[in-house]
């Protein structure tokens, strides 16, 4: 397989570009002293405050996390894949929650919510919930 070393973002890259696993070499970006050598799964991406995607790996020896920047000819397909991975397994379900079986009016539970000090002023107005985000104004 051909690695570009002229694609955007390919000047310190730590990873294969079809794959994105990579090895656990640095203790330090670029320092070559880490004593695992093990391969490291690429798990996650995160996205920094700039936008930029990163790809989160885990090494297999010592469970140890870097982040390595995405290169500009990493495989697209793989990148997204790790990206909604997520959606797969998420901490709620998507039938909804609790005993609430979707939109209803009046909603079961008290509207507002309980806010310590009683209800937020203005909320819901323009909605036509009323003054306080109460079912009154309909």
């Amino acid at each position: 397989m051909d690695v570009s070393a002229d694609a955007l973002g390919t000047a310190h890259r730590y990873h294969c570009p079809n794959c994105l696993w990579s090895r656990h070499l640095d203790d330090s970006p670029g320092d070559r002293a880490a004593d695992c050598r093990s391969l490291m799964e690429p798990i996650a991406i995160a996205v920094r405050g700039d936008g930029e995607w990163v790809i989160v790996h885990q090494c297999g020896g010592c469970d140890e996390l870097h982040l390595d920047r995405t290169a500009g000819d990493d495989n697209p397909i793989v990148l997204l894949r790790l990206a909604v991975r997520p959606f797969e397994h998420p901490p709620f379900s998507w039938s909804g929650s609790g005993s609430c079986d979707g939109p209803q009016w009046p909603c079961p539970y008290p509207f507002p919510l309980p806010f310590p000090g009683g209800p937020v002023e203005g909320v819901g107005v323009g909605l036509g919930l009323g003054e306080n985000g109460g079912g009154d104004g309909v």
